[in-house]
């Protein structure tokens, strides 16, 4: 690869190659020089020119490959071009040369080809400075163009298209002489040839007028000549160059042409075609068409092109003028006069509407088209009325006028429909427009006498309710009213009941639905129908048909609403058909051709019904209804018996009927269990026989039968498939009429699929194709039910019924019984089932062989995939390896294209099913067959089809085709440099082969050993060559061979080659190019979205002129742009996620950027702004309109979009919630506006913060659109605006928040959802904004509350209606939505006001708890707690009934399915019982917020009744079960309503903590447990829960499992609170219960009272029963998860052994608090013999937790040791240690907890030994005697007091000395001994004081605690003891005592002991007067020392009360005693 990176070719090099390495050599040379050229020096350049010149000539002489030749054109006219230009004329003279050589040998071909490519390049680089070599060249070849072969002819147009456009008009002179050699051309032979002609005119139109003027119609005719037998290639290219000219000759600079003449131009080529005069007539003398598809098709996308030339605004301008004249085309004779004609026509005219109107105008210009369509259908309903007024016999309508007329109406109903269906819910005001009066315009013409016409509206009407869903219930009112007054008009029931059935076809799409009695309504229209059916023989079929039409169409609502009717249509079912086989026979005995004619088609219609009824209510098909329907359908199949009798009997009269009714059959059938109708499989499969290989038809149905049973990648051999069309609606109409003689699908061949469900119009086959199709279909599924022989009679039939026929009927027949059997062996397959090798081993073997040979490729293709499901099928290893053997020989000795064709795909075929990496045998042998016929270069479509079949092996081998690579890469590369491009389909298959390659290689790829850099250089050389190719497929294949090494091997892709190939097809005109790119960039997007970016910007400032200018507005804006263009599902989802990937990316640095983006797309709509605009004016608030007045938008947009779509701006605000996401979990600044602000000081980052107006803004727009689906997003975009801004302050006014000041928009963007004609989907989703709005906290003021608090009253007000008032419009599921979303809202907005309140109760607690679980607190101005209270008071009343209400409906419908018969027979509070499913789901999101409000009412009313009666409310309330019924309340006592509440309450919560399964999990987890808090927090249900053992057992189990699984802290706590209520109302109800059996048993004795508390007299906690027990699981399950060291295992393991220490947050901290508590509260609930059994292990968790934290240290230490410590004290003190029956067991195990906290005392030091000093303290002081006091417990105590003692540590001394203070004040028995034991040590530490004063405020009060110790033993002490000791103590003070000279400079805290010392002494001198007189007198230097420490203390008094500008001595005041007589 090094040595072709070179400005010179390297000779030495290239000469030592082979041919094949040489050319690929020079490929890569070419590559690197075109790259190197515009960036190399010009200079270096001119030294090397004349050198470079030489070698490009030479490789130019060499016979270049096709690829090879494009390189160096383009390389030698860039060298001219950057170098010295002088000797380009010898270039050309030599090329020139070249072309005139008479050498016409094969071999000097590509030498000829190079020459004309190097001139094409050169002209168009070079243009003006080759003028004088223009005339002799164009001259040269337009003469070499006459006797050039295709290739040549091909390469010389695109070279004269090259000269033109690098000469613009200096060409003028040749204009005439290319002219006319280009129009041979055009008609061409070679489909190439054409499309490189029509380029060539093309180009040539630009300057020469006369193309477009004069010659116009000439070019045209020749155009339309140019589209017979043209493929899609040609069709697009030509279709483009007329479409230009047309659009040039009605530019307004031009010479204009009226739009009349251009139109009438058209249409004689679209009526007439292209051929000649005599032709023509010829052709109509014959009876046949003249015009063939290609024709018309080419026409049409002509009409398309000149219209998206012209752009949108001509469009709209002139469509009033343009529409009659495209209804002509449709109501012309010509075109009328055969039914496939027609609709071939009609769908053309309709496919020109849709891609004119849907892709150029917005919706305000689609809504004026809309306008005049209905116009155009007005006035041909109203023509076609008048003509047939009876009596008007001059105007009456003849058959040709009615056919014009209802193809008009067709055409346009069915574009007015697709415009209804592309604006949504934006078309609500057409269809409130009177003056249009579009509906019934529309209802009109369902009275027109043609079914089409009916069908059309109709379908138009099912748009119209899909659109504006409120319009369905509605129109089905109006349909039905009228069908039920017109039922005896045929038109009328014809065209109603379509439009009924329509209609209930549109409630799929309609999520809002319809209210359910409108199915009943149906129904009985339906009975009411069919019953009268006999009664009117002129109206019998249309009435038998209407009825059944009806019925198929309401199934098709589902089971819900099919359950209730079911047996009155099983009842229809059974009048339909004959109940017996007798009475069938004596009815073929009877009747005429009409009878029969009414019949079947109501026979028919009743199967359909069925049919449906398997299909969308599968669940009712039950065994028991099964068997009700197989009668029926045994005297349909018997009926089938009897059909030629029939047709012989009453002719062709009835022969569509006969078909459509064994099309019911088939289809019903194949629904079924094939063993359910068993025993009429016989007569079934006699029947299928029969209508394959019957002779009736000799129709082929090869494209409804074979594409489904093709592997989708073999489809690709057969060309572009439809899908992969923009123009697949058109394109259908060739492809069936070349290769199939019936006509494409219309609806009215089958008027019953109107209502099933699919977006587009449905368009089903002619009866007769269809039938076929379901045959095959039903014997694919009869076919493995039978037994081996029939299965081999069967197969062996098939095969025999192929050879006696001929020609045409051969071919239909082999069709028809390969699809079948194929069909069979692919159920066979797929249900993995295996067939016996004598089944159909010859038979099927034979079959698929004929078909495999057959010259029809969509049969090889499925003959090859059933000849593998053949193999599959049999699983038989010898059977497989003999069809491999067999295509080996056949290849082999077959000269034949086609054989080889066919058994090549067979090859790969058998290795796709049967192969693969558990085969490796057979692969060497395929790969080496393969390679030779994919060199076959005399056969492109055997390389075709090998080389496919060589991709999907080497794609399936994987790992196993490694060693193949080397060999394979090769040989793609050397096909891809020399197949021409002509020969599209070889490059095809060779990108499939090269991208299989790659994905085999896969991640080898990233190596860089030289085998795998020379296999990844061929790889890319390989992309290279495919990227050239002016061919869409493979340009589209090489993207995807790129994105796949991208995805290998990412470093060796050069992205700044490859993004802006990707953005310059970005907008292509092939959907398939535009698929791979996005594909492409969305991979791409996800690793390097910036540097695509980057690249796309570079590509937009390389190339400004470039005509792409959706470029210019960045990459991101022109996915948008693309987006909105886009039809293609697949492709919008790429687009979108390709955005969202690089917002993903770029949103942090680029965030202004995407939010102006957003901005744009969602303001490119004038109508978003004008309602926007319209709904502030109207607010007569003036600072609504003051406060919102900067939203209000220009009418137009100004950004650089312009009237895209709805949809589009939907995405648009979705992107902006994505950003705010993002942003999110960014930098904080993005939701700070003062450290926005700091930081934007001191840098260019952009916050989110800082756009907050723009993002209102945006929601304020979308919420306030005239369509529903941007109000959703709008006010869903409002919400997160609200949630994530609400509590951010605003810097320049301190006490706001920032939201605060858009309070007024806010209101504005939701008033319009509370709307009288808001859908209810709207109203629920801004009642959620409204709870977040009101909780946010954001508004302070009440009065400014108002306004959204109304909104929301005014909601509670349709809530109270009830059921009473439905909505006429939805379906009744849509009541609860709206009223559960109101009281959701109302109960957050309860929840919120209550906490309120707490928080201004005890704001430090709240802000503690709102601290500790990171919940987001409330805005800074938020109203007060109790106003909001004041807000939700007044209808608190209400609120609680209605939440109970909704609670108790939750608890209904969570039952299990085997409670269902609980449920109410007529529904619920909110719900009936038809919408019990659909409910659920609204239900499961809104229970939780009601139930944890519900929770806080009953805890504010302390469940006590109050007066709640429906007296005080404006309207009644629903009632409930509740307690609320009148009914009921006298039965209930309050007790009762009370229990059922808490009972409701809590068996909700469980069931629901049991299993969450809910979207919103944690929220409702909390909801949950916060409830049970409050009811826990009441008394009365407190004393509930700890009565009933069971339920808080169960409870606590609950709890256990919640804290296991969710490790949200907040949860966890939350849980914990409420286990320590369950155990404080256990507490509480064992407390009552002890008194109460003291009180009745007072006068007995103690041994009799029970005893009560867990664990009883024997002591056993039973798990699963126990409450003890429970709690214990979940405290240990908190503790261990904290301090794994607790539990036994690690405890006990050696490794553990000075582990790593323990650090706790202060969450873990808090929750281990709560633990201990609830541990410590334990034995209080047990009974003296239970408390024996849980203390062990509470005792073993507090020292454990102990032990953990002396051990750990850290900062826990302060939060939890309190917390253990006195959770130690309260078990320790627990009364029962000191029971009777208990208190030799307590004391045990006291003994043993301390003998363990005395032995976790090793190597600790601090506070971890003062904390276990402090524990030492509580046992002597809280345990008995008994337990402290006995050998070796006692000496160790007071020991480890005495090692305190003695510590360095002046904390720990001060703590010990503390503790001894309140031991030696403890129990006297405690006390006295460690007096004896301490007292001394106590006194001589404090004696050393006054050898080492305290230096620091540790040792001070080291120092002080230890005199208030001493002090503490003089008092415990006897009285007769006391005096030495209080001496003592005196000594010890007096010697604290510091002198006159050491006191001023002694420390501060030596000072402070002195002062200290001195207060003690003046306090306790009089205290023991004599004590201290006689010390005195005994130790006079003690006295001395004393009086002189009073006197400097009075001193010191005096200096600090005299003034000092005082002088002189006063007598003090306060005489200071120095004596204490």
């Amino acid at each position: 690869m090094e040595q072709a990176h070179s400005l010179l070719l390297n000779e030495d090099v290239c000469s030592r190659l082979g041919e094949d390495q040489r050319a690929e050599f020079v490929f890569k040379w070419l590559r690197f020089l075109k790259k190197l050229l515009p960036a190399i020096d010009r200079a270096d350049l001119k030294q090397n020119q004349k050198r470079l010149v030489e070698q490009l000539l030479a490789v130019l002489t060499a016979s270049p490959g096709p690829s090879t030749r494009l390189l160096l054109a383009y390389c030698l006219a860039q060298l001219y071009w950057v170098g010295d230009s002088f000797t380009s004329s010898l270039t050309v003279d030599r090329c020139n040369d070249i072309i005139r050589s008479r050498d016409d040998s094969p071999s000097f071909l590509p030498t000829r080809l190079a020459a004309v490519a190097c001139l094409g390049a050169m002209f168009e680089q070079l243009g003006r400075l080759l003028i004088s070599a223009f005339k002799e060249t164009v001259a040269n070849l337009l003469k070499a163009l006459k006797s050039a072969e295709s290739q040549g002819r091909y390469e010389i147009m695109l070279c004269i298209e090259k000269i033109l456009k690098g000469l613009g008009v200096s060409a003028l002179p040749c204009h005439r002489d290319i002219y006319k050699a280009t129009r041979a051309c055009l008609t061409d032979r070679s489909t190439a040839v054409r499309c490189a002609a029509a380029k060539c005119l093309l180009e040539l139109q630009r300057e020469a007028v006369f193309l477009w003027s004069t010659e116009l119609e000439n070019v045209a005719s020749l155009c339309f000549r140019a589209f017979e037998g043209s493929n899609y290639d040609v069709r697009i290219a030509v279709s483009k160059l007329l479409g230009t000219l047309i659009a040039s000759a009605l530019e307004p600079g031009s010479r204009r042409s009226s739009l009349e003449e251009m139109m009438e131009l058209l249409a004689r080529g679209f009526l007439r075609g292209g051929a000649g005069f005599l032709r023509a007539s010829s052709d109509m003398l014959k009876g046949a068409s003249p015009v063939s598809r290609d024709v018309r098709v080419g026409i049409t996308q002509a009409c398309v092109v000149f219209m998206c030339t012209l752009r949108g605004v001509w469009l709209e301008a002139h469509f009033s003028s343009l529409l009659p004249l495209l209804m002509e085309l449709v109501s012309h004779p010509r075109v009328t006069q055969s039914p496939s004609d027609a609709i071939c026509c009609r769908r053309c005219v309709s496919f020109i509407m849709r891609a004119s109107v849907g892709g150029l105008l917005g919706e305000k210009a689609q809504i004026a088209v809309a306008k005049e369509i209905c116009l155009v259908i007005r006035e041909q309903k109203r023509t076609i009325d008048a003509a047939l007024c009876e009596g008007n016999v001059e105007t009456r309508v003849s058959s040709l006028d009615m056919a014009a007329s209802q193809h008009v109406l067709v055409c346009s109903l069915l574009e007015l429909a697709s415009i209804l269906q592309a604006l949504c819910s934006a078309a609500a005001p057409l269809l409130h427009d009177g003056s249009t009066g579009m509906l019934d315009t529309v209802i009109s013409v369902l009275l027109h006498p043609s079914v089409s016409a009916q069908l059309a509206a109709a379908w138009c009407l099912r748009c119209v309710a899909v659109a504006v869903p409120a319009q369905a219930a509605v129109l089905l009112d109006r349909c039905s009213e009228r069908l039920g007054a017109l039922k005896s008009c045929p038109e009328a029931v014809a065209g109603y009941s379509a439009a009924v059935a329509a209609l209930l076809g549109a409630v799929q799409h309609c999520p809002l639905g319809i209210p359910h009695a409108k199915g009943k309504v149906v129904m009985g229209l339906a009975e009411d129908l069919l019953r009268s059916a006999a009664q009117n023989s002129r109206i019998s079929i249309q009435r038998a048909h209407g009825g059944w039409l009806l019925l198929s169409a309401l199934i098709t609502l589902g089971p819900t609403v099919v359950e209730n009717h079911l047996p009155r249509m099983l009842l229809l079912w059974r009048c339909a058909f004959p109940q017996s086989i007798k009475e069938l026979e004596s009815e073929l005995r009877r009747g005429d051709a009409f009878t029969w004619q009414v019949t079947l088609e109501g026979r028919s219609g009743a199967l359909y019904a069925m049919k449906n009824l398997a299909m969308y209510c599968r669940d009712l098909l039950s065994d028991e209804v099964i068997s009700r329907l197989l009668p029926l359908l045994s005297c349909a199949v018997a009926l089938l018996t009897q059909l030629p009798s029939l047709v012989k009997s009453y002719g062709h009269q009835i022969k569509n009927a006969l078909t459509v009714f064994r099309l019911r059959v088939y289809e019903i059938l194949a629904l079924l269990p094939p063993k359910s109708y068993e025993e009429n499989l016989g007569t079934v499969l006699k029947q299928l026989l029969m209508d394959l290989t019957g002779t009736e038809s000799t129709a082929c149905n090869e494209l409804n039968l074979l594409p489904p049973l093709c592997h989708s990648q073999d489809l690709a051999l057969l060309g572009p498939a439809l899908h992969d069309m923009d123009q697949h609606y058109i394109e259908e109409e060739v492809t069936y009429h070349n290769r199939c003689i019936i006509g494409e699908g219309s609806l009215e061949y089958d008027p019953f699929t109107i209502c099933e469900k699919g977006q587009e119009v449905p368009a089903p086959l002619p009866p007769a194709t269809a039938l076929i199709a379901a045959a095959v279909r039903l014997f694919a599924v009869i076919f493995p039910q039978l037994a081996a022989q029939q299965r081999y009679c069967i197969a062996t039939q098939l095969w025999n019924s192929i050879q006696p026929l001929k020609g045409a009927r051969q071919q239909a027949v082999h069709i028809n019984v390969s699809a079948a059997f194929c069909c069979a062996l692919k159920c066979v397959t797929l249900g993995r089932d295996t067939l016996a090798p004598e089944e159909v081993h010859k038979p099927g073997l034979s079959l698929l062989m004929g078909a495999l040979e057959s010259c029809n490729p969509l049969l090889r293709c499925a003959a090859a995939e059933g000849l593998a499901r053949l193999a599959q099928a049999l699983n038989d290893p010898s059977f497989t390896v003999s069809l491999f053997l067999m295509s080996f020989d056949k290849l082999k000795a077959a000269r034949d294209a086609i054989m080889r064709m066919g058994h090549a795909l067979a090859l790969g075929a058998l290795y796709r099913y049967l192969g693969g990496i558990s085969s490796p045998q057979h692969l060497s042998a395929c790969v080496g067959v393969l390679f030779t016929l994919s060199q076959d270069s005399t056969s492109p479509e055997v390389q075709t089809w090998a080389l496919h079949s060589l991709s999907m092996v080497v794609d399936l081998a994987g790992p196993l085709y490694h060693s193949h690579v080397e060999a394979s890469l090769p040989l793609v590369l050397r096909l891809l440099l020399s197949t021409p491009h002509t020969h599209v389909e070889v490059q095809q298959s060779l990108g499939r082969c090269l991208n299989a390659l790659i994905t085999s290689l896969g991640p080898d790829l990233q190596g860089e050993d030289v085998g795998v850099c020379a296999l990844r250089t061929s790889c890319l050389v390989g992309c290279a060559v495919m990227q050239d190719s002016p061919d869409c497929l493979v340009q589209a294949q090489a993207i995807g061979c790129l994105q796949q090494l991208h995805m290998f091997s990412a470093q060796h892709v050069n992205l700044a080659s490859l993004v802006p190939s990707l953005c310059v097809n970005l907008c292509s005109t092939y959907l398939s190019l535009r698929r791979a790119v996005v594909a492409c960039l969305m991979q791409l997007a996800q690793r390097e979205a910036m540097e695509v970016s980057a690249h796309a910007v570079a590509l937009v400032k390389e190339l400004p002129r470039r005509d792409n200018t959706q470029l210019e507005v960045g990459l991101e804006g022109a996915l948008f742009s693309l987006l909105d263009q886009e039809s293609d599902l697949r492709l919008q989802q790429d687009i979108q996620e390709t955005l969202v990937h690089v917002m993903a990316s770029a949103a942090a640095s680029e965030l202004a950027h995407w939010l102006k983006l957003c901005k744009d797309v969602l303001s490119a709509s004038s109508d978003s702004a004008g309602a926007a605009q319209m709904e502030i004016n109207q607010e007569e608030d003036a600072d609504w309109c003051d406060d919102s007045s900067a939203f209000r938008a220009k009418c137009e947009s100004s950004g650089p979009f312009h009237s895209l779509r709805w949809s589009t701006r939907v995405f648009a605000v979705e992107c902006v919630c994505r950003l705010v996401a993002q942003c999110e979990s960014g930098d904080p600044a993005h939701f700070d506006m003062a450290l926005a602000q700091e930081q934007r000081l001191h840098g260019s980052t952009d916050f989110l913060v800082l756009h907050l107006a723009e993002l209102v803004r945006m929601a304020f727009m979308a919420a306030t659109d005239h369509s529903e689906q941007l109000r959703l997003a709008g006010l869903e975009m409002l919400y997160v605006i609200i949630r994530k801004f609400a509590s951010v302050p605003e810097p320049e006014f301190p006490g706001h928040v920032i939201l605060e000041q858009y309070q007024a928009n806010v209101g504005a963007a939701l008033r319009p959802a509370f709307s009288a004609d808001a859908p209810p989907d709207v109203t629920a989703k801004a009642c959620q904004v409204c709870s977040a709005w009101i909780t946010s906290g954001v508004v302070s003021d009440l009065s400014d509350l108002s306004r959204v608090h109304a909104l929301l009253a005014s909601s509670l007000l349709k809530v109270q209606a009830g059921r009473d008032v439905p909505n006429p419009l939805y379906n009744e599921s849509t009541f609860t939505m709206e009223t559960l979303a109101v009281l959701k809202a109302w109960a957050e907005v309860y929840i919120v006001a209550v906490q309120s309140t707490v928080q201004q109760e005890n704001p430090a607690g709240w802000q503690e708890q709102q601290q500790e679980w990171g919940e987001e607190p409330r805005g800074a101005g938020g109203p007060t707690g109790a106003g909001l209270l004041k807000l939700v008071q007044g209808d608190l009343a209400t609120l609680s009934r209605l939440w109970l209400a909704v609670l108790q409906d939750h608890a209904l419908l969570t039952l299990p399915p085997h409670y269902a018969n609980q449920l109410p027979v007529t529904g619920g509070s909110f719900y009936t019982a038809e919408t019990v499913d659909q409910v659920r789901q609204h239900y499961c999101g809104a229970w939780a917020p009601i139930l944890h409000a519900t929770a806080l009412w009953l805890k504010s009313t302390e469940f006590i009744m109050v007066d709640e009666g429906p007296a005080n409310l404006s309207r009644p309330v629903t009632p409930t079960s509740m307690g609320q019924s009148t009914a009921l309340a006298s039965v209930k006592s309050p007790e009762d309503i009370s229990t059922e509440r808490l009972h409701l309450i809590l068996g909700i919560t469980v069931a629901f903590l049991c299993s969450p399964h809910s979207q919103n999990q944690m929220e409702n987890i909390t909801s949950c447990l916060h409830a049970l808090q409050a009811l826990l927090d009441v008394p009365w249900p407190r004393s509930k829960v700890g009565n009933d053992q069971a339920l808080s057992v169960e409870l606590l189990s609950v709890l256990h499992r919640l804290i296991v699984t969710r490790e949200s802290p907040g949860i966890q706590q939350d849980v914990l609170e409420l286990v320590r209520r369950v155990v404080y109302a256990a507490q509480e109800h064992i407390k009552e219960k002890r008194h109460s059996a003291e009180v009745d048993d007072g006068a007995a004795e103690k041994e009799t009272v029970p005893e009560f508390g867990e664990g009883r007299d024997t002591g056993g906690l039973v798990p699963g029963k126990s409450l003890v027990f429970g709690a214990l699981e979940l405290c240990l399950c908190t503790l261990v998860r904290r301090l794994p060291r607790l539990s036994p295992q690690l405890a006990g393991n050696p490794t553990d052994q000075g582990g790593l220490v323990c650090t706790f947050s202060d969450v873990d901290c808090r929750l281990i608090t709560s633990a201990l508590g609830i541990l410590s509260d334990l034995p209080s609930i047990c009974s003296p013999e239970g408390s024996v059994s849980v203390l062990p292990t509470v005792l073993y968790l507090l020292l454990g937790v102990l032990r953990e934290l002396v051990r750990g240290g850290g900062a826990g230490e302060a939060v939890l040791a309190p917390s253990a410590l006195q959770a130690l004290r309260t078990v320790v003190s627990s009364p029962m240690s000191r029971a009777e029956k208990s208190r030799a067991a307590w004391v045990g195990l006291l003994r043993s907890a301390l003998t363990t906290l005395l032995e976790c005392w090793d190597s600790v030091h601090g506070v971890g030994e003062v904390i276990l000093l402090t524990a030492l303290t509580i046992f002597l002081l809280c345990v008995s005697a008994e337990v402290t006091t006995v050998e070796p417990l006692r000496s160790r105590c007071i020991g480890k007091f005495q090692a305190c003692l003695e510590s360095k540590d002046p904390m720990v001394l001060s703590r010990s000395c503390q503790l001894l203070v309140s031991v030696f004040q403890g129990p006297a028995a405690v006390a006295g001994l460690f007096i004896q034991a301490l007292g001394t040590r106590l006194v001589a530490l404090l004696q050393q004081v006054e050898k080492s004063r305290p230096q620091s405020a540790a040792e001070l009060q080291a120092a002080l605690d230890g005199v208030r110790a001493v002090e503490a033993l003089v008092f415990a002490a006897e009285e007769t003891h006391r005096a030495p000791l209080v001496a003592v103590l005196l000594h010890i003070l007096i010697s604290f005592l510091l002198d006159e000279n050491t006191l001023s400079s002694a420390p501060v805290a030596s000072r402070s002991l002195h002062e200290y010392a001195l207060q003690d002494l003046m306090r306790l001198g009089p205290q023991h007067s004599s004590v201290f007189r006689a010390l005195m007198a005994s130790a006079p230097h003690l006295k001395a020392r004393l009086e002189a420490a009073i006197k400097g203390d009075q001193e010191s008094v005096s200096a600090k009360a005299t003034p000092p500008q005082v002088s002189g001595k006063k007598k003090p005041s306060i005489q200071l005693k120095s004596h204490f007589l």
